[in-house]
């Protein structure tokens, strides 16, 4: 795998009568900006995180991260590792209490829809990634 770089959520565009959104990932110390387009319920999960939106009960992303915490174990940061034939890879970067590290296969929209919930977790984009989407 390529190096890692910085990179943040930069928009998130919900258009409220269409099928996919689109999120765009902008690096941290550069010019590169590259969407990425996800489902109207990711969107709309990672939206209503953004605007601070709580609910009586735990959405899916709200439950992963209640489940790290009751088992000790930290989400350290995000990665967007793979672009083949249009489609995004992602992974998380989980660390247990004795430091052990987990890297889970995932979209980079949830990924994204839990980094939101989770300030201080770190995005990262390979170079590879970066180099093809944002040209």
């Amino acid at each position: 795998m390529s190096s890692l770089k910085p990179c943040y959520l930069s928009n998130v565009l919900i258009e409220e009568r269409g099928e996919q959104q689109v999120v765009f990932i902008r690096e941290t110390d550069g010019e590169r900006r590259f969407p990425i387009v996800i489902g109207p319920y990711e969107a709309t999960a990672i939206d209503r995180a953004i605007k601070g939106t709580r609910f009586p009960r735990p959405l899916t992303h709200d439950l992963f991260i209640n489940l790290l915490a009751a088992t000790d174990q930290t989400l350290r940061e995000i990665r967007i590792v793979d672009l083949r034939e249009g489609t995004f890879y992602a992974e998380l970067l989980v660390v247990t209490a004795d430091e052990k590290e987990i890297l889970l296969d995932c979209r980079p929209s949830d990924a994204i829809a839990i980094m939101v919930r989770l300030p201080g977790v770190q995005l990262l984009v390979s170079e590879d990634v970066l180099e093809e989407a944002a040209s």
